[in-house]
């Protein structure tokens, strides 16, 4: 403690020279504070704030990074394209037990940042954080886990003015939206065709097999597909057993991460439940993404529902390039194109996936 309160005493002294000009925010907490107005130092802290920083362009200004951020590299593609990143001193442990929890101060003290950015915290958790560092804590938010939705958006344009980078925020907001418009206006049934559709294999705590499904599987609600699950509250996460799925029965089945050992493994020891599937006897079954890992990847978002737009409108989405369409995603928003690693990670986009092989 006595550490921690000598570095409080070096960052406030230095802040007397560093920090003057300030500008007045509300961040996601509803909290009324000032911060320093395009800020040279910052770090990010909990689920999906380095995502939104490299959405803004503004890695550039991290002096450290958490640790989780440095493992398992795969399925991120923020990190994918900044590899570079990893260079940076570890602040803290990060992962989904740092959630609405008060960060390690000292390791951030040492990186003696001006702003603290990071999520789903409460706002007297915050307030104690900056009384203890005499740094300013800005709070941000996805919204609900695992869904999409606007309050993302005021996190970006909360970040465009604090880095005096609207512009950048208000392209980003707009090319999210305009993709989402274009995956709508494209998803149109042909009149007197019906389908349901299946995801498996989404990633809760950990790798899954096809059992793991959602209600609110983002994918099928821009692509407006009748979803096989139905709840009466939308859920992020639902474990459905083979019997129900059988029951279920769908036209068309999804696998995020379709080509991971757990998912193809059983899927060879299994082989007899699978054959009474109608979409594998239909060679109706295909590879997406997962997309929510440490909070949601929207870029992969947005390019699995193309996939599943290729899939169940192929007239409309026939023009659709799902690799070119990935890499010009990917490159907006996080700056490259790294659809390639995605693809050496977990298969070709929207490939089927038959019983003995992928292709």
């Amino acid at each position: 403690m006595r550490r921690i309160l000598v570095n409080v005493v070096i960052v406030l002294f230095c802040g007397l020279n560093i920090y003057s000009a300030q500008i007045k925010i509300t961040d996601l907490s509803g909290r009324h504070i000032s911060v320093p107005k395009k800020p040279a130092r910052i770090v990010c802290i909990a689920p999906g704030c380095l995502r939104l920083i490299v959405y803004m362009q503004e890695q550039d200004k991290l002096v450290g990074i958490e640790k989780i951020e440095k493992q398992q590299a795969h399925g991120r593609p923020y990190w994918l394209a900044h590899p570079e990143l990893k260079k940076l001193p570890v602040i803290g442990p990060g992962g989904i037990s740092s959630i609405n929890q008060k960060p390690q101060l000292e390791p951030i003290l040492q990186v003696n940042p001006e702003i603290i950015f990071i999520t789903y915290l409460d706002a007297e958790k915050a307030d104690e954080v900056t009384k203890l560092t005499g740094i300013p804590v800005v709070v941000l938010s996805y919204g609900p886990f695992g869904s999409f939705d606007t309050t993302l958006y005021k996190s970006i344009s909360l970040l465009g003015k604090i880095f005096s980078n609207e512009k950048r925020a208000e392209d980003v907001v707009n090319f999210i939206e305009n993709q989402k418009k274009e995956i709508a206006c494209r998803a149109v049934m042909d009149k007197g065709k019906t389908y349901t559709a299946y995801v498996g294999g989404l990633g809760f705590k950990g790798e899954s097999g096809l059992e793991s499904s959602s209600s609110s599987f983002v994918p099928f609600i821009w692509a407006k597909v009748d979803n096989a699950v139905k709840t009466r509250v939308p859920e992020e996460h639902i474990t459905v057993d083979k019997e129900t799925l059988l029951k279920l029965n769908p036209d068309y089945i999804f696998v995020a991460g379709g080509a991971s050992s757990l998912f193809l493994e059983d899927l060879n020891r299994k082989n007899t439940f699978y054959k009474e599937l109608k979409a594998f006897k239909n060679d109706s079954v295909y590879i997406l993404y997962p997309f929510n890992w440490y909070m949601t990847n929207v870029g992969t978002a947005i390019i699995d529902s193309y996939a599943v737009g290729k899939r169940l409108y192929p007239e409309k989405f026939k023009d659709i390039n799902l690799i070119y369409k990935a890499d010009s995603i990917y490159e907006f928003l996080v700056g490259k194109p790294i659809y390639s690693k995605m693809e050496q990670d977990y298969g070709k986009l929207g490939a089927k996936i038959r019983l003995n092989n992928t292709q």
